[in-house]
C-alpha cells in the first residue's frame, strides 16, 4: 500500500471542494487549507467562506487566507505602503507553510498566484488540477471556452506546477466528451470529480515512489518512477482568459451551432444574454437550453422575405425559435433580469414574445 503524504491543499470553488472532500477521505494526511478571503455573498453581501473553507472547517483542519502570497521588497512597500498588510499576511503564511513542512501541496482553481519561493517549500513541489487537455485552454476558464469554442472532448491534467502559467509537466490526464447538450455546470461538475481522482491517484503513485526509494534507496533495476511527468507539447498552446459578462452577450449573426455552444458556455453563470428591441428601452434576457433545429421546422415571420438574425420566428410551449446567421435554434429556458429562470411554458405565461420580434 503506498505510503500517505503530508498535504496541503490550496482552492477555493466547489471544483476544489471535490478534490478536498476526496484527499479527505485517502490515506493522505491534509495538513492544511489554503482559501481566498471570505467574500461578501448574497442581497445582504454578509462576508461568506469560501466552499474550500466550510469543508476544511468540518474537518477542523487549520485555514490560510492571505489576500496574496507575494511579500514585497522594502523599496515596493516605500511605493505603495498601502500593501504592507497585504505583504505582511504574506509573509506570516508563508512561515506557517514552512514549519508544516508538508511533503506536496495540491493546488485546485485557488484564484492567487503562487511566487517561487511557495512553489518551493513542499518537499515533491506543488501540483495542480487544471481542468483542460493541456497545452489546450491554459489559463482562468477553461471549461467555458472549451464548450464556447465547440470542442468535442475535454478533460483534466495532474500538473506540476512552475513559475509560467499552466506551463508544467503533465503526470496524468483524465478525458470527458463535450456533448451537443452540455453545459459549463455539467461539464463542471464531471471534471471535477475527475480531478479528485486523477489527484488521489497521483498521490498514491508518489507515495509508492516513496516507499521504493526508501527500500532499496531507488536504485531497484527495471523499476521506472511511480509518477512520470511529461512536457506539454509545443503546438496547440491556446489561452483561457477570465469570463467577462461581455463574453456572454449573443451574436445572432452567428451560426446556429456557435449560438448553441455560447449559450451553453455561459450556462449558469453569468447566462448568456441578449436583448428584447420592444419599445421604450428594450428588455434583457438571459437564454438556456439551446437547441439547433432545421429552417422548416417552424413558419417565418414573412412568407416572402427571410427571418433577420435575431428574429422570433416561431413560439410555443416548447420554446422560441430564433433566426441565425445560419439556421435556427430553440430557446427552451428564458430568464428576465431579476427574475427566476424558467421553462418557455411557463415564463410566455408571464412575458408573451411574439413573431417578428427582433433580439439583439
Amino acid at each position: 500500500m503506498p505510503e500517505g503524504l503530508r498535504v496541503v491543499f490550496a482552492g477555493t470553488p466547489v471544483f476544489a471542494r471535490v478534490a478536498l472532500d476526496r484527499l479527505l477521505q485517502s490515506r493522505h494526511e491534509v495538513v492544511a487549507v489554503l482559501t481566498q478571503p471570505d467574500r461578501p455573498a448574497g442581497r445582504g453581501q454578509k462576508l461568506s467562506p469560501s466552499p474550500v473553507k466550510e469543508r476544511a472547517l468540518a474537518a477542523g483542519l487549520p485555514v490560510l487566507q492571505p489576500v496574496s502570497l507575494r511579500v514585497r521588497s522594502a523599496e515596493e512597500l516605500a511605493a505603495e505602503p498601502a500593501r504592507r498588510t497585504a505583504s505582511e499576511m504574506a509573509a506570516e503564511a508563508r512561515r506557517q507553510l514552512q514549519a508544516l513542512a508538508p511533503d506536496l501541496m495540491v493546488v485546485a482553481a485557488y484564484g492567487l498566484i503562487l511566487p517561487e519561493a511557495v512553489l518551493a517549500i513542499p518537499r515533491l513541489g506543488c501540483l495542480n488540477i487544471h481542468a483542460s487537455l493541456l497545452p489546450r485552454w491554459r489559463g482562468a476558464a477553461p471549461i467555458v471556452r472549451a464548450i464556447e469554442a465547440g470542442d468535442t472532448e475535454t478533460g483534466v491534467g495532474i500538473m506540476r506546477m512552475e513559475p509560467g502559467l499552466d506551463t508544467g509537466p503533465v503526470a496524468l490526464e483524465l478525458r470527458t466528451p463535450i456533448s451537443a447538450a452540455d453545459t459549463a455546470a455539467t461539464v463542471h461538475d464531471r471534471l471535477a470529480a475527475l480531478g479528485a481522482e486523477a489527484a488521489e491517484t497521483v498521490l498514491d503513485r508518489l507515495g509508492e515512489g516513496e516507499k521504493r526509494a526508501g527500500e532499496d534507496g531507488g536504485d531497484r533495476p527495471g523499476a521506472g518512477p511511480a509518477v512520470v511527468f511529461r512536457p506539454q507539447a509545443a503546438d496547440g498552446v491556446t489561452y483561457a482568459r477570465k469570463i467577462d459578462k461581455a463574453d456572454a452577450r449573443i451574436d445572432w449573426q452567428a451560426p446556429a451551432e456557435a449560438v448553441s455552444a455560447r449559450i451553453r458556455a455561459f450556462d449558469p453563470v453569468p447566462g448568456a444574454h441578449t436583448v428584447l428591441q420592444r419599445a421604450p428601452a428594450g428588455e434583457a434576457l438571459r437564454l438556456f437550453d439551446p437547441v439547433p433545429v432545421a429552417d422548416d421546422t417552424a413558419a417565418t415571420a414573412s412568407s416572402t422575405a427571410p427571418a433577420r438574425p435575431g428574429e422570433i420566428v416561431a413560439v410555443g410551449a416548447d420554446g422560441i425559435v430564433v433566426a441565425c446567421g445560419a439556421g435556427r435554434l430553440r430557446i427552451a429556458t428564458l430568464q428576465r433580469a431579476g427574475g427566476r429562470r424558467l421553462a418557455a411554458a411557463d415564463f410566455l405565461r408571464g412575458f408573451p414574445l411574439r413573431v417578428g420580434e427582433l433580439l439583439a
